[in-house]
């Protein structure tokens, strides 16, 4: 039988202009690793929602009202639709 679900992937992060303090302490954890070739590390979120939906687009686009709403602060991160399946 085909599933009426879908499973969308998002990660969020701090914008880039915000200070990201807990980035920037695993970059310096990884450089004293000697990782020394990391240059940036932005910390963040990751959610997967499965959601009753069998059209990729209308899930990701629920999926993106859902993080202007509510799983995203818009005013100091951004979200990405890493996939769906």
């Amino acid at each position: 039988t085909e599933s009426n679900n879908l499973k969308v992937s998002i990660g969020v992060t701090l914008k880039k202009d915000d200070l990201d303090p807990q980035g920037k302490t695993i970059m310096k954890a990884l450089k004293g690793m000697n990782f020394n070739n990391v240059n940036e590390v932005r910390q963040g979120k990751y959610f997967e929602i499965d959601i009753e939906e069998k059209n990729k687009k209308n899930a990701e686009d629920k999926v993106a009202e859902m993080c202007n709403k509510l799983l995203a602060n818009l005013v100091i991160e951004d979200y990405k639709i890493i996939g769906s399946q």
